[in-house]
């Protein structure tokens, strides 16, 4: 083939729409009493990348299943020494299977399920304002003064191995409505030792961004059929996933 007759082709490429545009999840989690005001927790998580994606690809398909579902509590995230000095766990963010260290609790937060017994102060909350690339989903849930049950009257427990000491917490989606336990981790944030007892609620408000990153569009093909560098757009995928793990 000449040069001339390849060059319709290769002008067909370059002009080819470039809908190249990397998606970025952040999570910001706060915990607090709602009564007195006090902040108990503020920080970032860690996002499963793998989970995140098939429970979007399941939500876009309305296959039923990959919502966002569930609060999940544990308390295997940390060990304390006997000086008080805290070592914190690594979140589980890899493998379709994670879980939490040591789940002890879960609170139904989706608020279009049956299963949710107060969707007025448990519930998701999609938040988008016009003209900007992302999208938030907060997702609030409320563990009242009488639950869990078998809490401790108040907290002042001086042991942190109590099943209602929560250090990590969790958002699952949805997956079977008969065994929990197929239930895929989406997030995972550790945290310092957090108390649930009688005398205290505790209201969480987890908030999941959604970012399209369109200044990192892939550069257009001007040299040829096939000349586009793999390296360059891999590179610069891997830094989105590496910076959108943590919030």
């Amino acid at each position: 083939m000449t040069e001339q007759n390849k060059q319709p082709q290769e002008q067909q490429e370059i002009n080819k729409p470039n809908e190249y545009s990397p998606m970025v999840f952040t999570g910001h989690l706060k915990i607090h009493d709602p009564e007195t005001k006090e902040v108990l927790l503020d920080k970032r998580n860690a996002i499963h990348y793998e989970n995140m994606s098939e429970a979007l690809a399941k939500s876009f398909a309305n296959r039923g299943t990959g919502t966002a579902y569930q609060m999940v509590f544990g308390n295997g995230g940390t060990t304390v020494d006997t000086t008080g000095v805290i070592t914190y766990l690594t979140p589980n963010a890899k493998g379709s299977n994670a879980s939490l260290y040591n789940q002890t609790y879960a609170k139904v937060v989706d608020d279009q399920s049956a299963a949710n017994l107060d969707a007025t102060r448990n519930k998701l909350e999609v938040r988008h304002t016009a003209g900007t690339t992302y999208s938030d989903i907060l997702i609030t849930c409320l563990l009242d003064y009488g639950e869990p049950s078998g809490q401790d009257a108040f907290d002042t427990s001086t042991t942190m191995s109590g099943d209602y000491v929560f250090d990590e917490l969790g958002i699952k989606s949805f997956e079977s409505s008969v065994d929990s336990s197929l239930n895929k981790l989406l997030t995972h944030v550790i945290f310092h030792p957090v108390q649930k007892s009688l005398n205290r609620l505790i209201q969480i408000d987890y908030t999941i961004r959604i970012q399209s990153l369109t200044s990192f569009n892939e550069p257009a093909n001007t040299t040829g059929i096939g000349s586009t560098s793999s390296t360059t757009t891999g590179t610069t995928t891997t830094t989105v996933v590496s910076s959108g793990g943590y919030y």
